[in-house]
C-alpha cells in the first residue's frame, strides 16, 4: 500500500529506544506508518494538531507533563484523534484515568509486539482496548463517581498529585521530583501538602512510607 494511503500514527514517547522500536514495528505494517514523533507534551500536541493522524500513541509519563494532561489538552481543544495510552504501569488505576480523560485504549510497554499491534488495530477500528485482566475492575471504577466515598483516598488524588506521590515512592527527593516534572520546589511542596491532607498523613515520614509501600505493592503485582 502506498505510504500516503496508510493510517497515520503520531508517537509521543520520551524514551528514544522504545520509541524507535515501536516506530519500526508500526512502519513494518502494510497499512500504517509513523508520520511524526515527539518526546514531550508540547511537541506532541503540535504534531498531533498539525498531522491530524488516524491515531496518537502517548506515553503516560512525559518530561514536564503527563500524557494524561496532553490528552486532556487535546480534548479541550476539540481534537477527536483516537489516543492509545502507553504505560510502564500495568494496574488499572491509570487505565481508568486514561479512559475518563478520553483515551480509546491503554496498554503497558511490557506487552509482546503482537498484543501491541492488536491494541493499535482495535483503536484504529474505532473500538476500546483494555487488557482483559483489568477490564472488570476498570469498568467498575468508571461506573463509580471518582468523588464519592467508594473511591479510595489514592484514587481521589489528581493526576499531577498521583505523579508526585509515585515519584516520592520511588525515593526521589523534592528537588528531583521538581526537576522530573519541570516545576519549582515550592510547587512540589504544595502538592506534598495536598497529598498528606487527602491521605490523612501527619508528616513527611508517613508520606514517604505510604508512597513507598504503594509503589512496592504495584511492582509486586506487575511482577
Amino acid at each position: 500500500m502506498p505510504r500516503e494511503m496508510r493510517a497515520k500514527v503520531v508517537l509521543v514517547e520520551d524514551h528514544p529506544m522504545f520509541r524507535e522500536q515501536l516506530a519500526h514495528l508500526i512502519n513494518k505494517q502494510e497499512d500504517m506508518a509513523v508520520c511524526a514523533e515527539a518526546d514531550n507534551a508540547g511537541d506532541g500536541f503540535a504534531a498531533i494538531k498539525r498531522q491530524q493522524p488516524s491515531l496518537a500513541i502517548i506515553d503516560i509519563t512525559l518530561k514536564g507533563s503527563s500524557g494524561l494532561e496532553l490528552l486532556k489538552d487535546l480534548r479541550a481543544q476539540g481534537s477527536k484523534v483516537p489516543v492509545l495510552m502507553l504505560s510502564m504501569h500495568p494496574e488499572s488505576l491509570y487505565a481508568e484515568r486514561a479512559l475518563r480523560a478520553g483515551a480509546s485504549g491503554y496498554i503497558t510497554k511490557e506487552e509482546a509486539s503482537a498484543r501491541v499491534m492488536t491494541a493499535i488495530r482495535q483503536v484504529l477500528a474505532g473500538e476500546i482496548y483494555l487488557d482483559p485482566r483489568f477490564m472488570k475492575r476498570v469498568i467498575s471504577q468508571i461506573l463509580v463517581d471518582p468523588g464519592s466515598k467508594a473511591a479510595t483516598p489514592i484514587e481521589r488524588l489528581t493526576d499531577r498529585e498521583l505523579a508526585v506521590f509515585e515519584l516520592i515512592g520511588e525515593g526521589r527527593t523534592t528537588r528531583e521530583v521538581g526537576l522530573r516534572l519541570r516545576v519549582s520546589v515550592a510547587t512540589i511542596e504544595t502538592y506534598r501538602a495536598r497529598i498528606k491532607e487527602k491521605l490523612g498523613l501527619e508528616n513527611a515520614g508517613q508520606l514517604h512510607a505510604k508512597a513507598s509501600s504503594w509503589v512496592h505493592e504495584r511492582h509486586a503485582i506487575a511482577g
